[in-house]
């Protein structure tokens, strides 16, 4: 069966989204498979540039946040890139496979996140107590952020679950070297 939509080669990048191809965009499938619609892209990068680069949760928090919604929708690509991701900004191991359990058995900091997510997920809202929780370990700002940041990469985890987008090679091949143990494929 042929995926009905496939992240576009740099030969059919849209000319009206010239311009972002030397960036963000052309660099991830994620994107590669959003320029298929370029106003939607356009107007994507605003918002992704708050959330990944000026988010109030700062980026450890926000990784913790991305990979606990990768886990939770099944999402490979997003699980993939984010483990490497966190690795990256510091995130131990056995911290990152911890943020596929029991909340109960993480950190705390880490727990109210994730707690969080699962909420945004399971009940479409936080609860009075979560967002006091929430806004004493991250600040107001860090609150919307994190429901900001939830909203995005459901988007984007709706998008990839749903045409199966392949990993980057060299992602591929920088997360089987540094933690393989970590890496999740989808059923495809």
């Amino acid at each position: 069966m042929t995926r009905p939509f496939t992240p576009l080669s740099d030969a059919d990048w849209p000319a009206e989204i010239a311009d972002l191809h030397a960036g963000f965009a052309g660099q991830l499938n994620v994107y590669r498979l959003m320029a298929h619609h370029p106003d939607l892209l356009r107007a994507w990068t605003g918002l992704r540039a708050h959330i990944v680069q000026q988010t109030a949760l700062g980026p450890v928090r926000a990784e913790v946040v991305i990979l606990r919604l990768a886990h939770r929708l099944d999402c490979a690509y997003e699980w993939n890139q984010h483990v490497l991701r966190g690795l990256k900004q510091g995130l131990a191991q056995d911290r990152i496979a911890g943020l596929r359990g029991d909340c109960a058995q993480m950190a705390a900091q880490d727990a109210i996140l994730c707690r969080a997510v699962d909420a945004l997920l399971d009940q479409s809202r936080l609860s009075v107590s979560q967002m006091q929780a929430l806004e004493a370990s991250v600040g107001r700002h860090g609150v919307l952020d994190l429901m900001a940041t939830v909203g995005m990469y459901l988007t984007l985890g709706f998008l990839l679950n749903s045409v199966s987008a392949p990993l980057e090679p060299e992602i591929a091949a920088e997360l089987d070297r540094r933690a393989p143990e970590l890496r999740f494929d989808a059923l495809q």
